[in-house]
């Protein structure tokens, strides 16, 4: 139902919400751009709540902070759904007319008191019920989230969970109220749309149930396609194992940094028969590559099409010519399929673009001139005349049955803890993030200087310092059960005893990955990044520069 990605409101309907909650996102350093919509939002007066394990710099903003363990968010999700129910708070006159399970919902989050989900989360319940009777009575709410939900075992079931709260409540299909899952990076809402899924093709339409959409493609490519799904990313990593993929193509992606167990990674990455990387940078992962494919920044170097988190597809033009060598992915992508014998020709992005539009019926609207008389239009788009979708489901709230269409189903979960379990070997939880200066791997945000910047760090709270015997730049060896390293240690107070924060960002200094845990959810192929245990010794050392100078930095 809400599964193609894309956040059902505009980022800028923030702005106008009553109320909003960032679950699992410090969107103050992830997502910038879009925190400028709350914070306008919190001047016209809507409150904010932040549910996340820190007191990032996002919660700072906020009215309250629900400082959740990682990895308890389906408990505490069930008991704000209970509380809704038992107090008289749902929508029910929507309930009745736009969805379908709400028995089974109602009876599967009855055992989730706010007494059971404060032991489970560490939330107090009257936080909780607070919380809940506020999402409940707003006029206009969103619940906008990130990674802190989806790089968990249980990702999918994690969304299900906010979905339900907002079909309880009928917050969606309306201007203001809404889900918003905020996008990682750039476009990446561009490439589930093209099909970078390994069950749909372009338009999120399933191979596997929708014929005629495949019959379409196959009319089109003049071949067929096998109703069967693809690998995700995970899937293909346990093939390596197997023995049974043994050459890969990756096109703009860092995995051997990015994923979880890196050791892991640049084993089954390492043994691969033939292994192709087309990429803008020389990154670690095309290190190990049999052939790099230079290709060309597409933001400033190539023709196309960009789509942000909010589904709005704009134009991106050529502003500079690649450097010798580099060239665009389009001519890369013909001329490899020249040498495997079929010719594409020389499509402009144009084409390649217009192609699409008799494919994808939500991007069919959306020509070129279209997408620069009206910078930019948000999926789905049907024709020529049509605006765009600037909040998607308000069929929802159709009288009519056939305007209506399919009823929005509510989908029961369970709480299911983290798979790394913590022990007296391993009693800390490690989770991991971004910071504002910084974006994942490093490999772009690396190539550039800021007085933002601090070396990487295993931020602890106080009181395990303190247990820990651990100073300011001391450097001290982490382990989960996959590996160790050693690293600097930084003095958090955002964070709580048991809980400790890394990123990924400089995997030159501190290769966090070595830790975390490669257990992914079934159902999106998500790894854990999330929920680590750890173990934290002391080693008696110091960063280079002693501590004063290590504290500097960090402060800096």
């Amino acid at each position: 139902m809400f599964g193609a990605g894309g956040g059902t409101s505009s980022y800028r309907e923030a702005e106008d919400a009553d109320l909003l909650v960032l679950w699992g996102s410090n969107a103050r350093e992830a997502h910038p751009i879009f925190f400028h919509h709350v914070l306008k939002g919190l001047r016209n007066g809507a409150r904010l709540y932040a549910v996340d394990p820190r007191r990032t710099t996002s919660a700072q903003w906020a009215d309250a902070w629900l400082g959740i363990d990682v990895g308890s968010d389906i408990s505490l999700a069930n008991a704000i759904g209970q509380e809704i129910i038992q107090a008289g708070l749902a929508n029910e006159a929507f309930i009745n007319r736009a969805t379908t399970g709400f028995d089974a919902y109602a009876a599967a989050v009855k055992p989730y008191t706010l007494e059971r989900a404060e032991r489970d989360t560490g939330v107090p319940a009257e936080l909780i019920r607070q919380l809940a009777h506020d999402y409940a009575r707003a006029d206009r709410a969103q619940i906008c989230w990130t990674l802190g939900i989806t790089e968990h075992h249980n990702a999918a079931d994690n969304v299900f969970a906010l979905i339900n709260l907002a079909l309880l409540t009928g917050h969606v299909g309306r201007y203001g109220s809404g889900l918003v899952p905020l996008r990682g990076q750039n476009n990446v809402q561009g490439g589930g749309d093209m099909g970078a899924i390994p069950n749909k093709l372009t338009g999120f339409q399933d191979f596997e149930t929708n014929s005629e959409a495949r019959a379409r493609f196959e009319a089109c490519y003049g071949a067929p396609i096998p109703p069967k799904p693809g690998w995700h990313l995970s899937l293909m990593f346990e093939a390596m194992e197997r023995g049974e993929l043994t050459a890969c193509y990756i096109i703009g992606e860092n995995p051997l940094r990015s994923e979880a167990d890196t050791g892991r990674a640049s084993k089954l990455l390492a043994g691969l028969e033939h292994f192709v990387v087309q990429d803008m940078f020389l990154t670690d992962t095309a290190k190990l590559a049999s052939v790099v494919l230079p290709a060309t920044a597409t933001w400033c170097e190539a023709e196309g099409t960009v789509t942000s988190s909010e589904r709005r597809v704009q134009r991106v033009r050529k502003a500079l010519e690649p450097p010798p060598g580099a060239r665009d992915d389009i001519e890369i992508i013909c001329e490899i399929a020249r040498r495997l014998g079929t010719d594409w020709g020389h499509p402009s992005a144009e084409e390649v673009w217009n192609e699409l539009r008799t494919l994808s019926p939500m991007h069919a609207g959306m020509s070129y001139q279209r997408l620069e008389e009206l910078g930019g239009i948000q999926w789905p788009c049907y024709n020529e005349q049509h605006p765009g979708e600037l909040f998607l489901h308000a069929r929802l709230w159709e009288e009519d049955p056939a305007k209506r269409g399919t009823p929005a189903p509510f989908t029961p979960v369970e709480q299911d803890p983290p798979v790394d379990e913590l022990s007296p070997d391993f009693p800390i939880r490690l989770t991991t993030g971004r910071r504002l200066d910084s974006f994942n791997t490093g490999v772009q945000s690396g190539q550039y200087a800021t007085p933002l910047r601090r070396p990487e760090t295993l931020d602890l709270s106080p009181e395990d310092a303190d247990r820990l015997g651990l100073a300011e730049g001391e450097v001290a060896k982490v382990s989960s059960r996959r590996g160790s390293l050693e690293v600097p240690v930084h003095i958090d107070e955002t964070l709580r005893a048991g809980l400790a924060f890394m990123t990924l960002h400089f995997p030159d200094q501190v290769a966090t990955n070595v830790l975390t845990l490669d257990a992914w959810d079934p159902k999106s192929g998500t790894a854990e990044f999330k929920a680590t245990a750890i173990r934290v010794d002391k080693l008696g050392a110091t960063a280079p520069g002693g501590d004063e100078s290590q504290r500097a930095e960090v402060e800096a």
